[in-house]
């Protein structure tokens, strides 16, 4: 059989025993929690005043229509992982729909995804900590709270926290996932605070004009893409923490009722809390007062006169936004796990040690995600990891439709209702959203995969399980 189309069977549990095995310990309290964790972070917190740059208050679309591709990319999820309780997420899905080849080029994808996202919230805590630092008058150079591009040589808090998560997660699966439960609570109980302290400053004044720039992908001189699109294209960013609930699915006790529950659930709340939570902000001040803002909702706070409830919003969000890291790189090892144990990668990175975690891979993953957050700028780090999002969406939805026309006979726990409507509005609403990255981002993009190619043909190709 080529390598190119040789499939692991749909049918077969993960191919695992003794030290490659991970434990089922995740309820779908678990893992509601976990897609609440890792939607709910940089996204709000810190993305909303990057993307009301822009887009003006029509961010509120931006919001809408990048939770509308991701509500049914999310559905293709939940079919899949009900069908294919495997770690590896999208990656596996390729794996048992399109090939071996294909696989790879998800899996490869999912690398950069997921590394980059545990950078960039990283990044984005920082900015957070780096405020309350200030506030505090610690006696920190402020060189050493932002990268080279921002003036600065190393972003210390971003690196510190990326190596604190990765120490946490090696403690073990279920004790991690606790952790992220209790903080998921503080972190929403900090947005609902923040819209109840912003309502009395409401103004439907700043809500005009609402799309100041337009509602396409327009690319200005500083090579930023701005409109209700080129903004979403960005916001995409902060909806896709559902996908790493599917990494968890060999974690799940119940996997066929449990991964559905955690991945419909979880976006259909987030989505909402987040257009709450940026008309709340665009309603107490203009956009362009609190777009520059590392900080957005602290800033709004402060500038409505509320300086306790926004070092208190602050507060939370360097407690809670370390979720979204953990979520991330819980889902990083895993996604590396699967690709090392059926051999694309080095096996003895499939170890898992005696806490059911894979600590190679979560150490490695770490230690990257550290090095980028602590010398690339936020911006750059979020476009950069939706393209690999985008790809993965892109080949879950399209497994969908090749295994119902393959194998209709499967048992399916979860069915994408209207699949041959909502799957093909899936990759056409990620194929846009693609060309609605900056140009740079799509060169590195393809860049990085020419460059896992090469890699898998050198490796992959002759070491795969199925070889």
């Amino acid at each position: 059989m080529s390598f190119v189309t040789r499939r692991k069977p749909v049918e077969a549990a993960a191919q695992a025993e003794g030290t490659h095995r991970l434990k089922p310990t995740l309820g779908w309290p678990h893992l509601v929690a976990l897609g609440v964790g890792a939607i709910i972070g940089t996204g709000i917190y810190t993305l909303t005043g990057e993307a009301a740059g822009l887009a003006g208050p029509a961010v509120i679309l931006s919001f809408a229509v990048a939770g509308a591709v991701c509500a049914f990319a999310a559905l293709c999820y939940a079919e899949m992982a009900s069908l294919t309780p495997q770690a590896g997420s999208a990656y596996t899905y390729t794996y048992v729909s399109l090939g071996e080849l294909a696989a790879w080029i998800i899996g490869w994808s999912l690398v950069l995804e997921y590394t980059l996202v545990c950078s960039a919230v990283a990044v984005g805590w920082a900015g957070y900590a780096g405020g309350l630092i200030q506030q505090a008058g610690w006696p920190i150079p402020p060189a050493l709270l932002s990268g080279p591009e921002a003036g600065g040589i190393v972003n210390l808090p971003a690196v510190f926290i990326a190596l604190v998560v990765t120490g946490l997660l090696l403690v073990g699966t279920r004790e991690s996932a606790t952790v992220n439960f209790i903080l998921v609570i503080v972190k929403l109980v900090a947005l609902a605070a923040f819209v109840a302290l912003t309502l009395p400053a409401f103004d439907a004044a700043h809500f005009s004009p609402f799309a100041p720039f337009g509602y396409g992908a327009v690319t200005a001189e500083d090579a930023r893409k701005y409109g209700v699109m080129g903004a979403a294209a960005i916001i995409f960013f902060a909806f896709y923490g559902f996908d790493a609930i599917s990494t968890a699915a060999e974690e799940a006790k119940n996997p066929k009722r449990d991964l559905t529950i955690g991945i419909v659930g979880s976006m259909a709340l987030c989505t909402l809390i987040y257009m709450v939570v940026a008309a709340a902000a665009l309603g107490a001040m203009p956009f362009s007062d609190f777009a520059k803002s590392p900080e957005p909702l602290a800033h709004v706070l402060r500038e409505i006169g509320h300086d306790g409830s926004a070092a208190l919003i602050a507060g939370a969000a360097v407690v809670a936004m370390p979720t979204v890291i953990m979520v991330f790189m819980y889902g990083q090892s895993r996604v590396f796990f699967a690709m090392a144990r059926d051999g694309l990668l080095p096996r003895q990175l499939a170890t898992v040690s005696g806490r059911g975690v894979p600590a190679a891979v979560t150490l490695l993953t770490g230690f990257i995600a550290a090095l980028i957050a602590g010398a690339i700028p936020l911006a750059h780090i979020a476009s950069l990891a939706n393209a690999g999002t985008l790809a993965a969406f892109i080949a879950t939805a399209i497994a969908v439709l090749v295994l119902r026309r393959r194998r209709p006979e499967l048992n399916r726990p979860f069915r994408t209702p209207a699949v041959w409507l909502v799957a093909p509005l899936a990759i056409a609403g990620c194929l846009y959203l693609f060309t609605s990255l900056t140009e740079n981002t799509i060169k590195f993009f393809f860049l990085w995969n020419a460059i896992g190619v090469v890699a898998y043909l050198l490796y992959g190709r002759v070491k795969s399980r199925l070889a």
